[in-house]
């Protein structure tokens, strides 16, 4: 029931963002849904504005971005920060899995030297599900899966990475555990 909306706002993000994919400036996105619904649903909503496939191939998460080669990725010279002795578990958001997929970030953290436990299976939370009357005990019961018993299991000092706002919130509500982005653990390495 929402969908004439939805073409509404996409079609003045297209009107913003068209004129950079135009121009061969990446688009990155950080949040996977948000990232999902450029490369994804836009064509599919507004198939017939030439602009959307232009968006949807600008658009790289954070983790494409860096692994691309010259010139859309970093110049030669960069390279990753050093992860070496970092654990990691990371969650990837449902979208992240299936839309985008999750080599490059593999790629990404195996160059910077961490130790990387992936989960598979969705968190639990699927945006606002697990919020809506009725769907809690279902929700956790998903996190049972594979998210909580990882976050309990997991030595100290082990880093959460969860790109997803949704997969953060459910460790942070039924585990007391704060989640990292990607971006945050690779500037917190740079700035170290």
């Amino acid at each position: 029931g929402q969908l004439d909306g939805a073409r509404r706002r996409l079609a003045t993000l297209l009107d913003i963002l068209g004129p950079y994919a135009r121009a061969g400036i990446p688009i990155v996105g950080l949040e996977p849904s948000c990232t999902a619904v450029l490369r994804s649903d836009l064509a599919d909503l507004l198939p017939g504005d030439p602009r959307a496939a232009v968006v949807a191939a600008a658009t790289r998460t954070l983790a494409e971005l860096l692994t691309a080669p010259p010139p859309l990725g970093p110049a030669p010279q960069w390279a990753p920060p050093d992860l070496a002795g970092t654990e990691i578990i990371a969650q990837p958001h449902c979208h992240h899995y299936s839309v985008m997929g999750y080599g490059a970030d593999r790629a990404l953290l195996s160059a910077a030297g961490a130790t990387v436990t992936t989960l598979a299976g969705c968190c639990g939370l699927a945006g606002n599900f697990g919020m809506e009357k009725g769907h809690y005990e279902v929700s956790a019961a998903v996190a049972e899966l594979a998210l909580l018993p990882a976050l309990r299991d997991a030595v100290p000092g082990t880093v959460f990475l969860a790109d997803g706002f949704s997969c953060r919130t459910q460790a942070a509500q039924l585990a007391g555990v704060r989640g990292q982005h990607l971006a945050q653990i690779l500037a917190s390495r740079l700035l170290a």
